[in-house]
């Protein structure tokens, strides 16, 4: 496995790949690996000849109040971890090469963006589009592989590639959890004993609208009605959103017609966590 940090570097031997028609799968992620990111890597590497796995922690898409100093790292451990998966690269860039100085040139998907965690981190998702489309140009992938947790930002990629006409296929893989149903995080490592069982309640909920849905329930308000009881806990958890959504614009509905997400975000402690589930109705 090799360890590339200049940006000129990856692309040269990006573009040799290319060149002989050899197809590259990338994994983007900020690093401090879990089962999640080992799964999109094993995963990635089932679609092509060459697995490259990027870690950068990007600056671009925290706000002036998030945890970026704080997001845990431990490169010697990814790196370790990745290459029992069989990772052909990992691409680390630091982020003066990312973002020289005069760097002055962000991405912006509008619709898409607007609701769940960008109503709350008005420059995230710029952020995370401006640095994924780097890393599509410098890496040249043909397949390119998300976790469903980060279900937004899924979708947002998704709308990148079909309005910019890029040439990468954007694949989402399914949210993998804890073996009591918490999903996993990078961030869960902040959270105390207490903070944890409490974060429960987020994935418990989810899945009680699951079996509801799957029972025939299709209204938002009646939905929610019957789980809010469920975010009461000690510690407290403080929801920054529960929403009901269509999978594919986003869109907030009142009622289930087709496939549809329901997606929470809230602090517990000091650390934010999200998570999502898919609903359907019979």
């Amino acid at each position: 496995m090799q360890v590339i940090r200049d940006l000129q570097d990856m692309q040269d031997l990006a573009l040799a790949w290319r060149g002989r028609g050899e197809t590259i799968v990338l994994v983007p992620t900020m690093g401090y690996f879990h089962q999640g990111h080992l799964s999109l890597m094993e995963y990635g590497r089932s679609r092509g000849d060459h697995l490259v796995v990027s870690i950068f922690v990007n600056p671009t898409q925290f706000g002036p109040q998030e945890d970026l100093d704080r997001y845990p790292r431990d490169f010697d451990r990814d790196c370790s971890l990745a290459r029992e998966v069989g990772v052909d690269v990992i691409f680390a860039p630091d982020t003066t090469g990312m973002y020289p100085p005069g760097f002055q040139t962000f991405v912006t998907v509008e619709e898409v963006t607007r609701g769940l965690c960008g109503a709350s981190r008005p420059i995230h998702f710029r952020g995370v589009a401006t640095v994924v489309l780097k890393l599509f140009n410098l890496v040249q992938p043909q397949v390119a592989v998300f976790g469903e947790k980060d279900y937004q930002q899924l979708v947002t990629l998704q709308q990148l590639v079909t309005d910019l006409n890029l040439p990468v296929q954007v694949v989402g893989r399914p949210l993998v959890r804890e073996a009591d149903g918490l999903a996993l995080s990078s961030r869960n490592v902040f959270l105390s004993p207490a903070e944890r069982a409490s974060a429960l309640s987020l994935s418990q909920a989810l899945f009680k609208a699951r079996d509801l849905a799957a029972n025939g329930e299709r209204s938002r308000d009646r939905l929610f009605t019957a789980l809010k009881p469920m975010f009461t806990c000690d510690p407290p958890i403080n929801l920054d959103y529960l929403a009901l959504v269509d999978s594919q614009t986003l869109k907030e509905i009142d009622t289930i017609h087709g496939p549809a997400r329901l997606a929470v975000a809230a602090w517990v402690g000091q650390t934010r966590l999200i998570d999502n589930i898919l609903l359907e109705v019979p």
